[in-house]
C-alpha cells in the first residue's frame, strides 16, 4: 500500500507525482476544499472535522463516525493503488491518517516500528492523538497505536509539513 501525505497547498503537486486517482481530504470547513477534477467523485472521501483532541463548542471532534468512514472509504479502493491523504497542514489528521490506514491494513504491524518509521518521513508529524486513541480500540491494537504515537511525541515546529510517501 502506497499513502502519499500532504498539506492541501502541496494537493496537486503530489497528485502529479503520485498518479493518485483516490484522496482523502480531512478538512473543518467543507467550503474551504473543491475536489480536484482528475479524482472521480467515487474515488474521494471528505471527512469533516477540526484537529481537536477533545470536543469543544462550535467545533467538531474527530469520532469513530470519521474513523469508521476513513476506513470503509480505504476498502473500496484496490491496494495496488496510491492514495493521497490530505489536511490543512499535513501534520496532524493526514499524518493520523496515514498511521491507522496502515495499521488496519497489517494487522501484525510493530506500531512502535511503524511510527519510527512516520517519524523518519515527516519530522513534523504530529498524528492527532484522539483519531489514533479511537483508531486503537476499533483496531483492538490494547493501547499499542497510542503508547507508540506518544513514544515519537510532538513534531518539529513547522507551519506546513513537506509531502511524503509511507509504503506499508
Amino acid at each position: 500500500m502506497t499513502l502519499w501525505v500532504c498539506p492541501h497547498s502541496q494537493l496537486e503537486t503530489t497528485l502529479q507525482k503520485s498518479g493518485a486517482r483516490h484522496l482523502l481530504a480531512l478538512v473543518s470547513d467543507p467550503a474551504d476544499f473543491k475536489r480536484p477534477g482528475q479524482i472521480p467523485q467515487n474515488q474521494f472521501h471528505l471527512s469533516v472535522m477540526n484537529d481537536i483532541v477533545e470536543p469543544r463548542d462550535g467545533l467538531t471532534a474527530p469520532s469513530l463516525h470519521h474513523l469508521e468512514a476513513l476506513l470503509d472509504f480505504n476498502a473500496t479502493r484496490p491496494a495496488s493503488t496510491p492514495l493521497v491523504l490530505t489536511c490543512y497542514a499535513g501534520i496532524s489528521r493526514s499524518t493520523a491518517s496515514a498511521y491507522i490506514l496502515a495499521c488496519a491494513a497489517k494487522p501484525t504491524l510493530d506500531e512502535h516500528q511503524l511510527a519510527q518509521k512516520l517519524r523518519c518521513l515527516s519530522p513534523s508529524a504530529t498524528p492527532n492523538i484522539r483519531l489514533i486513541t479511537l483508531a486503537d480500540k476499533l483496531l483492538e491494537r490494547k493501547g499499542r497505536m497510542t503508547k507508540a504515537i506518544a513514544a515519537i511525541g510532538r513534531g518539529a515546529e513547522a507551519f506546513e509539513g513537506e509531502p511524503f510517501v509511507l509504503e506499508v
